[in-house]
């Protein structure tokens, strides 16, 4: 009978502990992670391929040195920036992440009216083609941003549903991840002038 027992309260606490949710918790937690490296890896193509359309646009725009300088600075300051893995655990040091990119994507914004200016150069094929990797990466951004978002959206839910909440609060430990947010200008729709 004794041993019938100790089996019985084996088999309720296995049960229980698969419903704990510790393995959500650290799957969910790693899907963060991962989503993290593809939003890094989208922002370093993007500053990958700024060098090749700064260069392409100097042959044609020498006089407008101030904004591919601005473009320069901004790729400089976006890869001076150390982005690990834990930058996903601090708020202050993602919201400098993101003021940095929102900063590199003005600059190319700004790139981009500079390009308007020149009909030769909105023709030139190599232009073209880098244009088009640089609304493509744009694009990819994007994606990456909100597969990290959805990523931070399931974590935060399973750290804070229960049973997992208590599994997380006597075990774990976890703390939210931040999403990214809008810029503060994005809430106001842009002015287009012609």
């Amino acid at each position: 009978m004794k041993r019938l027992v100790m089996v019985v309260t084996a088999l309720l606490g296995l049960s229980l502990l698969s419903g704990c949710g510790y393995n959500v918790m650290q799957a969910n937690e790693e899907a963060v992670f991962s989503a993290w490296g593809d939003v890094e890896a989208a922002y370093q193509r993007r500053a990958d391929l700024i060098p090749n359309l700064v260069e392409v646009v100097k042959g044609y725009a020498k006089h407008e040195a101030e904004t591919l300088t601005a473009v320069t600075e901004a790729r400089t300051k976006v890869g001076s920036m150390q982005v690990t893995r834990d930058t996903v655990n601090n708020p202050e040091t993602l919201a400098k992440f993101q003021q940095a990119q929102g900063e590199l994507s003005s600059a190319l914004s700004r790139l981009m009216v500079v390009v308007e200016r020149y009909p030769d150069l909105k023709a030139n094929q190599n232009f073209l083609d880098l244009q088009n990797q640089l609304e493509g990466t744009e694009n990819r951004i994007n994606v990456a941003r909100t597969r990290y978002n959805k990523a931070v959206q399931d974590f935060n839910t399973s750290i804070r549903t229960f049973p997992n909440s208590l599994t997380n609060k006597l075990l774990l430990h976890l703390e939210r991840k931040e999403p990214f947010k809008a810029d503060e200008g994005a809430k106001a729709a842009p002015k287009v002038k012609f």
